[in-house]
């Protein structure tokens, strides 16, 4: 039990969930944790750490009730703090069939739900009649590497009620690990789909050896093109695009070796067709989807100035070369 909180349950297998499962058994006496497979859960229990991802990082098991059966973890639980690939939360959100109505929820989904177009608290709201001071977001500069290594790291906790807020928040909050109150949610979720789109144009860059001044320029524009996006679609009069939610998380996710999109954009930039780089990659590199989504939003609602999300756009879905799509943008930079 979580003060406030109740029961947490977290839901997803990956990196991202199982470092957000070690920083919530700091300060919970136990969690309830669910993964669609239960090969996985069993070699969990057997080996005590997640056999596939951050398998370094070790958990007391005996405090861990495990499920395969995701409406036995929202029943179970008051609160569930969501972390899946974006691709696959459609997925498995449509296999809950029980109220989920009254719960807290924790969207740490740093993408968007493809084909609906919408953000993850949106979806919540919208199919399960969740209210909106019940949700949250995290947001932040936070690779799951570093975050389950005990390095320094902040998160941004989102939510309308900053009472929740600085709940949730005070139960992940370490000497490692701090935390910083918002109320931008859809702000910090539409920044966190856009950072991916952008850390792939900077993964391109990168492998096609442009040079750090170029990458720099391309950087500075890509904040500013969120930025438009943003205020277009969710206006906010306080909003400062310079903090860690917007441009942190931008230029962790554009510049370091942990980020899958940019190793995805490296191998494109290097001359890896699109199928030949997907099918490398071990992991979603979520920008692939964000990129078509956010495309799709821009041109048919809100249709503001985006030309890196247009040459992403070009180069993943119309077939474009990346030295082509790059030099024709080259010129729109300031």
């Amino acid at each position: 039990m979580a003060a406030g909180l109740g029961r947490i349950a977290v839901i997803g297998g990956g990196s991202w969930a199982t470092a957000l499962a070690k920083l919530l058994m700091r300060n919970c006496d136990r969690i309830i944790w669910y993964m669609h497979r239960q090969d996985r859960i069993d070699d969990f229990i057997r080996y005590r750490h997640n056999p596939v991802y951050l398998s370094d990082v070790s958990f007391d098991i005996e405090r861990i009730d495990f499920t395969s059966d995701i409406n036995e973890a929202c029943t179970l639980a008051d609160t569930l703090v969501v972390a899946v690939p974006s691709p696959y939360f459609k997925g498995i959100a449509d296999q809950i069939k029980v109220d989920i109505s009254g719960k807290y929820i924790v969207s740490a989904v740093k993408g968007i739900v493809p084909d609906d177009h919408m953000i993850v608290t949106d979806y919540f709201a919208r199919h399960f009649d969740c209210a909106d001071d019940r949700l949250m977001v995290i947001g932040g500069p936070c690779h799951a590497e570093e975050v389950a290594l005990e390095r320094l790291s902040y998160l941004t906790i989102g939510c309308h009620d900053t009472t929740l807020s600085h709940t949730f928040a005070d139960l992940i909050t370490s000497a490692k690990l701090k935390t910083i109150i918002s109320n931008d949610v859809a702000g910090i979720e539409y920044g966190a789909v856009l950072k991916n789109v952008y850390a792939i144009a900077a993964g391109i860059v990168n492998g096609m050896k442009a040079g750090d001044n170029f990458m720099a320029m391309l950087t500075c524009n890509a904040i500013r093109e969120m930025r438009r996006f943003v205020d277009a679609i969710s206006p906010m009069d306080d909003r400062d695009i310079c903090r860690s939610a917007y441009l942190g998380d931008l230029l962790v996710t554009a510049y370091s070796r942990f980020s899958r999109n940019h190793n995805f954009g490296s191998m494109i930039g290097k001359g890896y067709s699109v199928k030949a780089a997907i099918m490398e990659m071990a992991m979603v590199a979520e920008g692939y989807y964000g990129t078509r989504c956010i495309h799709a939003i821009n041109d048919s609602s809100v249709g503001v100035d985006m030309p890196i999300l247009d040459c992403v756009y070009s180069i993943l879905y119309e077939g474009r070369t990346p030295r082509q799509a790059i030099a024709a943008i080259t010129d729109t930079f300031s």
